[in-house]
């Protein structure tokens, strides 16, 4: 296990040798998983671990994939997806084109959920899905819209629950234990690298959705990356995070509305 001056020294190397900055991450969550991938890979030594990192750029790649996972599925937290679908989709459809942002997307679950309710609303057709995150490995894994097969129960009742009326297997391909997503869904999706911590924005978006990423920032990152969606969206566009995150702290009152005590706001002004 390391200490905590260990946990320092490593975020300040990583920061000098690849401009990667996990200083305002929180120290617990942070600890907690490099403490996971150092016992996974077998290391016994700080300064063994630490020179790894230093020289290896790709073992540096490896423990920056395993220490940035995010747990994900499809249609999480049910009522939330109803809120998208009965309240701001038909909002969205009337205009011309529509952006959407899932900052920290991981692997892509939630994407696709996204891509299913924005067909079933007709409008699929003139949406854009960006998908984000640091994790290079889940991206790729997101871009193929493949899931393990044993997990379509739980997530075709997820999907019910939101409110979905279709044959939710009609959306995938089953084969050799594995669900593969239709390509009319990922033809609507681009998927980049983008680092919350250091990137800036990069277009104009009527919805932004990072759920369950800000809980890993210490206060001044997150309003850091609250700065950056607000930035980010359309006046009368929607910010959705996760269920215990918050903007109040973060942008002054008034300039936004929340909707149905669900963690989704309105950018009013």
């Amino acid at each position: 296990m390391i200490e905590d001056i260990e946990l320092e020294t490593l975020i300040n190397e990583i920061y000098e040798y690849y401009g990667f900055d996990f200083g305002s991450y929180s120290r617990a969550s942070l600890k907690r998983r490099v403490n996971r991938v150092y016992q996974l890979d077998g290391f016994t030594h700080f300064d063994e671990f630490l020179s790894k990192v230093r020289y290896d750029s790709d073992y540096f790649k490896h423990m920056v994939d395993e220490i940035t996972v995010n747990v994900t599925e499809m249609f999480r937290d049910p009522f939330f997806y109803t809120v998208i679908r009965n309240q701001i989709l038909p909002l969205l459809g009337t205009k011309p084109f529509i952006r959407i942002w899932h900052a920290g997307c991981s692997s892509g679950e939630e994407v696709y959920s996204m891509a299913i309710l924005l067909k079933e609303a007709g409008i699929l057709n003139k949406s854009l899905i960006y998908a984000t995150d640091i994790n290079a490995k889940v991206l790729e894994t997101a871009k193929k819209g493949i899931f393990p097969l044993r997990m379509m129960k739980e997530y075709s009742e997820n999907y019910r629950y939101s409110g979905g009326k279709e044959d939710f297997s009609s959306y995938y391909i089953a084969n050799y234990g594995i669900a593969k997503f239709n390509d009319e869904l990922a033809q609507k999706m681009v998927f980049s690298q983008h680092n919350l911590v250091s990137d800036t924005s990069f277009n104009e978006f009527d919805l932004i959705f990072c759920r369950n990423v800000l809980i890993y920032f210490d206060n001044d990152l997150q309003k850091r990356a609250i700065s950056l969606f607000d930035e980010s969206l359309s006046v009368l566009g929607f910010l959705a995070l996760g269920t215990k995150e918050t903007i109040k702290y973060s942008i002054s009152p008034g300039k936004y509305k929340q909707l149905d005590n669900e963690k989704i706001w309105r950018k009013i002004k």
